[in-house]
């Protein structure tokens, strides 16, 4: 970086915040956090397990309905699983939601309701990897830990002029990142640089004109800002299928399955189907008279693309399966289901 010694980063991106921060329902404002009001752990925690790999538009609506239902950590401990698998529903990465449950149950058992404020014992929690343990300490602890995100890989990329590829750059941007985490208002500064990129070191035309640090920025003098982070190519996503079997009886009731805890889904309810494979389809779950629906559900995971296609029947009252649940009319909540289990629902609905 030219002129690091001349040039306070952090000092100006601390300047930068207090005039500009972001609002956002889980965060305390700079002026207010100046006045002593400390950011509630639990609110931090739940934003920021939400927000991985989730833009913070997508996030909101979640995030209010959420602590609307559930307060505090102690409330949340007590939900049931699928109610908050389906307030989950459309955020995606499932194994998420079910750590989320497991995380609010060991602070609430362990812990006495209270978060822990050490990045060593946060990572203890289940689901709390090294970003979120360091995001947590920093921002509701204000602790100095290191917090990088997509936002702070972008930026210490640029002002550092970094050329390696992501992901095998990490360790280099994060040792600049911690370089110039500040000892005093740590918290305020980690979501100062996230704003930044969020806001100004975007990933395509940043504001270089209007950025608070853009003097020691060395891709900016450069002129390589808008190539970077460099990136190694992603491979391109597989293709599976599938079949989904809805099958209701003459009062209303579903027969449905609750898949392994293990694997996608995991733990959730659904509707029985094959595996999701390349390969051919699988027989039914029990034989029927099955009748295959007009048009399929498309799904993106992680790592593929999914295409379903829908079969139903229709079964009389008081018929079951030993390996299936019987869902009452009444029980049965669309919500509660997995998005891609709510996509197949709503063609079976449109028929």
């Amino acid at each position: 970086m030219r002129d690091s010694g001349e040039f306070d980063v952090s000092s100006a991106l601390l300047d930068w915040y207090d005039r500009h921060a972001r609002e956002m329902p889980w965060r305390v404002a700079p002026a207010d956090r100046a006045a002593g009001v400390m950011p509630d752990p639990y609110r931090i925690w739940l934003s920021e397990v939400m927000l991985q790999q989730t833009t913070v538009a997508a996030v909101r609506d979640y995030f209010v309905r959420f602590t609307t239902r559930w307060p505090t950590v102690q409330a949340l401990a007590a939900a049931p699983d699928d109610q908050v698998m389906g307030e989950w529903a459309g955020l995606g990465y499932y194994a998420r939601a079910r750590n989320l449950l497991k995380c609010a149950q060991v602070v609430t058992e362990q812990h006495g309701g209270t978060f822990p404020d050490t990045y060593d014992a946060l990572l203890n929690l289940p689901g709390i990897g090294p970003y979120t343990a360091a995001a947590i300490s920093a921002i509701a602890f204000d602790r100095p830990e290191t917090v990088l995100d997509g936002n702070v890989e972008r930026v210490m990329a640029r002002l550092f002029d970094i050329h390696d590829p992501l992901p095998g750059s990490k360790p280099q941007l994060k040792k600049h990142a911690a370089a110039l985490t500040p000892a005093a208002r740590p918290g305020d500064y980690a979501q100062a640089v996230m704003d930044l990129g969020a806001t100004i070191c975007t990933p395509k035309s940043p504001a270089c004109g209007i950025c608070p640090v853009q003097a020691p920025c060395a891709a900016r003098a450069a002129g390589t800002q808008s190539d970077l982070p460099r990136k190694t190519p992603k491979k391109p996503k597989p293709m599976r299928y599938g079949h989904v079997y809805i099958a209701q009886s003459d009062n209303g009731a579903f027969l449905m399955e609750r898949r392994p805890d293990k694997g996608l889904l995991g733990g959730m309810l659904g509707w029985p189907g094959s595996e999701w494979s390349d390969g051919p389809a699988e027989a039914p779950p029990f034989p029927c008279e099955w009748q295959v629906l007009p048009g399929e559900v498309r799904h993106t995971f992680t790592h593929f693309h999914l295409i379903l296609r829908i079969w139903t029947t229709t079964l009389p009252v008081g018929w079951s399966h030993d390996d299936l649940i019987v869902m009452e009319k009444h029980a049965f909540r669309p919500s509660d289901l997995p998005t891609v289990m709510r996509k197949a629902y709503d063609l079976w609905r449109s028929t």
